[in-house]
């Protein structure tokens, strides 16, 4: 597991991430308990598309799309249980992603957001985990009706992305407020898991406001070539996802799917799952899936239908994980600011250098990686409440965040 401690993290500045974790290794978890030895793996399928994939075989040159039943079947209707019930509302709603760019393509999955075909996924699957902006989609539902479609916008910083099918009559999915959520609510996953399509896992919701550190699914804008090169060889730093916890099983395949409730109501969007280090990068579910709250997921996709583009918060300070006051550094208690930007939002605010932020918007904060991904989850201008610790004295600031577009 990487020492972040010894980093700090720059991103309300505008400036560069840097992150001390092994250049071949997958991202690393920067979560609140940090004596776990996991990594987090993006849950797409990506590769070259001849050959096989966990033992598929490519079909007509891409990635394949797998056949069988794709509709719920009720053998039983005496034994229908919660499960049956939200995956026969849901199903009609996630769709299988398949993407290629030349000789290379990947496999994933999407969620149907209106009756005219836009689709929500992950920004990874549409970019192929960020090398390229090029691409050939072909989507197919639950009906197994395949449709052409081509990327509407992406949004790198919470990895998600909104394209276009063509046709129409699609089922669109139906959202919750996933800030109702409680830990232990049943959860629903439903996607292509190695490329087999409408597949349905259950579990519950294990932790909320998990944060993770994943590799960017931007492409550079220069080719890939840059004067900065990140620990883990890219050109482009990584981001903080503010995501929620489940165990439901979730595999390669299923970024961008649906995770749902008992009602068959969205709750998360499927973006990655936690593997032990020095496992494999397409190796399975160990039972710590990850999602993206439905809330952070519908503000993104209705920007990104309305404008092509999503804005997003900034604080404009500098800040590095705080120590334990025991002074061991086994655990991070807040986001100690190191400095602020002159005039920035978060001078405005009344912040020092020096306090600890404890708490946005009520989410308890114990590093600086889950103030970047809480900041960054928000809009443009929003007014976030912080809580904040100054010596002995906890006080509650109100700030109104920047663009971070505008850096």
């Amino acid at each position: 597991m990487s020492d972040n401690k010894s980093h700090y993290n720059t991103q309300f500045l505008g400036e560069p991430i840097k992150i001390n974790q092994a250049a071949q290794g997958p991202a690393q978890v920067s979560g609140q308990r940090k004596s776990a030895n996991l990594g987090v793996i993006l849950a797409a399928i990506l590769g070259p598309i001849l050959g096989a994939v966990f033992g598929i075989s490519a079909y007509g040159g891409g990635l394949p799309f797998s056949t069988g039943a794709q509709q719920v079947t009720i053998t039983n209707p005496g034994s229908v249980n919660w499960v049956t019930a939200a995956a026969a509302k849901a199903l009609p709603s996630v769709v299988t992603l398949s993407v290629s760019s030349g000789t290379n393509g990947g496999t994933g999955s999407g969620v149907v957001l209106s009756t005219d075909g836009y689709i929500l996924t992950n920004a990874h699957v549409v970019t192929l985990d960020g090398a390229t902006d090029n691409v050939m989609i072909e989507v197919k539902t639950s009906s197994e009706k395949i449709f052409k479609a081509v990327v509407v916008g992406t949004d790198p910083t919470n990895d998600l992305a909104v394209i276009k099918a063509t046709g129409n009559g699609f089922t669109p999915i139906e959202f919750t407020d996933s800030s109702s959520i409680n830990v232990g609510d049943s959860a629903v996953a439903i996607g292509a898991p190695l490329g087999y399509d409408a597949t349905v896992t259950a579990g519950v919701v294990s932790a909320l406001h998990r944060t993770i550190q994943v590799d960017s699914a931007e492409v550079p804008r220069d080719g890939g070539s840059s004067l900065q090169l990140w620990d883990n060889g890219s050109s482009v730093p990584p981001v903080n996802l503010d995501v929620i916890q489940t165990d439901a099983a979730i595999n390669p395949g299923n970024s961008g799917g649906a995770l749902v409730n008992d009602s068959g109501q969205l709750i998360g969007i499927n973006v990655a799952i936690a593997a032990a280090s020095g496992t494999s990068a397409q190796s399975g579910s160990i039972g710590v899936g990850f999602a993206i709250p439905s809330n952070v997921a519908k503000r993104i996709s209705e920007q990104l239908i309305k404008n092509g583009s999503v804005s997003h918060g900034l604080l404009g300070a500098l800040v590095s994980d705080a120590g334990s006051s025991d002074g061991t550094g086994s655990f991070s208690v807040g986001a100690k600011v190191q400095e602020l930007t002159p005039g920035g939002p978060a001078e405005k605010a009344g912040l020092k250098v020096g306090d600890i932020v404890t708490a946005c918007d009520g989410q308890r904060i114990d590093s600086s990686s889950e103030l970047t991904a809480a900041i960054r989850s928000k809009e443009a201008f929003a007014t976030v409440t912080l809580e904040v610790l100054r010596g002995e004295e906890t006080i509650t600031l109100t700030a109104k965040l920047g663009d971070a577009s505008a850096k």
